[in-house]
């Protein structure tokens, strides 16, 4: 059961994410076919617009989420999306593809999304993680469905540039959000100041279960960017719906996902079934995407086939960043949410280009095989992990205190005590521990507790 404060901050976040995805998804369902009217636009270059944002991201979200760790998560974020707004209006105010896909990479240069799982994950504590990464989940995916209504429309009345306008204004709101409604955590992690960077980075990089669930967000980003350059195309082509009635195909598939797949979420984190369950999804993702080969010239088995992919994309989505945050090393929650990010976007990258690429030599078909290729090889690693651990957290009480000063003396206090591995401090009263059950000295937590006034 979540605390307010975790309900809290799950919703401020999760309307800073969305706010910021609403103007990167709105491109997705449009560009393909509103992009033919950029100067030196071609189906791999439109691909390679589409997935640009992902390079960036790709290059920048390690640092970003290492420099987190040392200097709050807050300044990155305003930093990122101080960025994010500049590369926006590039795009807007170009009438070349060349122009959008420089715009685009500057949007990506951006890199908050390991930064905000990161804090998150300072905000949550590890039971409650699973749920408030699905509902992060879920309003991402609120915000593509609203994103695939809006996408057309906005396109409809001003074109590219429009949605590039709009989401320029979208990083402003999420910017303010930011500063006025975020909580802003006291993090204090066992030995974090002697861990220099490298070594941050290569427990990391060397931990076999975070690089399968690396490969898994890389995959799943791949098949959605490819996909949705053929998508557009089969329905607008095969299935024969106009462009600017998509929206609506689009909004009822996703809400029906997202009902569809809440169940299987509660089933895998009550009964701790996950990796079934996260089995299950990656082998529907493949099925689906095998189905859209046939189904694509027959609109309502097309429909199925995209409810089965979008509810498997969705559980995916959701399921894991909380499985990288529940195993990612003490004190490197930023940098192993840098490299799972990194991994994402590069997959956004690669998907667009290679969608591009496949579409204009085999055709929407091409671009559903190579979907189906990816997810069977991820299929082999899921179902070759480890069952994800259990892990045991608390929380604390207490009265606000009166100074920065007794704010870092009770984060100490905890991390000192035996068997706690993270202390989160939050400024309005609570605190949340990640700890080690079989090792915990509840002695010395109770006099910490005594000292500081703790419930």
């Amino acid at each position: 059961m979540m605390t307010s404060n975790e309900r809290r901050s799950v919703f401020t976040l999760s309307f800073l994410y969305a706010t910021r995805m609403l103007g990167l998804f709105m491109v997705l369902p449009v560009f393909v076919l509103y992009g033919e009217s950029l100067e030196h636009a071609s189906p791999v270059l439109l691909g390679i617009a589409i997935g640009a944002y992902g390079l960036s991201q790709a290059v920048f979200q390690i640092p970003f989420g290492a420099l987190s760790d040392r200097f709050g998560r807050k300044p990155l974020l305003v930093f990122g999306l101080l960025i994010f707004f500049i590369g926006s209006v590039i795009a807007a105010m170009s009438d070349s593809v060349y122009g959008v896909i420089f715009g685009r990479f500057i949007q990506g240069a951006g890199a908050i999304a390991s930064v905000i799982m990161a804090l998150l994950s300072d905000l949550t504590t590890v039971e409650s993680r699973t749920k408030a990464m699905a509902m992060v989940g879920m309003s991402i995916g609120v915000s593509f469905s609203v994103a695939l209504v809006l996408g057309p429309i906005v396109a409809d009345f001003g074109g590219l540039s429009a949605i590039f306008w709009l989401t320029a204004f979208l990083a402003v709101v999420a910017i303010l959000w930011l500063c006025l409604f975020v909580p802003t955590p006291n993090v204090t992690t066992k030995n974090r100041d002697s861990r220099v960077f490298k070594d941050q980075l290569k427990s990391v990089l060397s931990d076999h279960q975070l690089l399968r669930l690396d490969f898994g967000i890389f995959a799943l980003h791949m098949c959605l960017t490819a996909m949705f350059i053929a998508i557009p195309v089969a329905l607008w082509q095969h299935s024969g719906l106009p462009k600017e009635e998509h929206w609506w195909v689009y909004l009822v598939v996703l809400l029906a996902s997202f009902f569809a797949m809440v169940p299987l979420i509660i089933i895998g984190e009550k009964r701790q079934r996950m990796k079934t369950v996260f089995c299950f999804a990656v082998a529907l993702l493949a099925m689906s995407s095998f189905s859209m080969i046939w189904t694509q010239y027959s609109f309502g088995v097309f429909c199925v086939s995209l409810f089965a992919f979008f509810m498997a994309f969705n559980l995916l989505e959701a399921s894991l960043p909380s499985l990288v945050s529940k195993i990612s090393p003490a004190g490197s929650k930023g940098t192993a949410m840098g490299v799972y990010s990194t991994s994402q976007f590069l997959g956004a990258f690669f998907g667009g280009t290679l969608g591009g690429v496949l579409l204009s030599v085999a055709g929407e078909s091409g671009v559903f095989l190579i979907t189906v290729a990816i997810c069977s090889v991820w299929l082999v690693l899921a179902l070759t992990m480890e069952k994800p651990k259990h892990e045991s957290s608390m929380s604390i009480a207490f009265q606000p205190l009166k100074s920065q000063q007794e704010l870092d003396e009770l984060s100490r206090a905890l991390i000192d005590i035996r068997g706690v591995e993270d202390a989160v401090v939050i400024d309005d009263g609570v605190a949340y521990l990640k700890v080690l059950s079989a090792r915990l000295d509840h002695d010395a937590l109770a006099a910490v507790k005594q000292k500081f006034a703790l419930q």
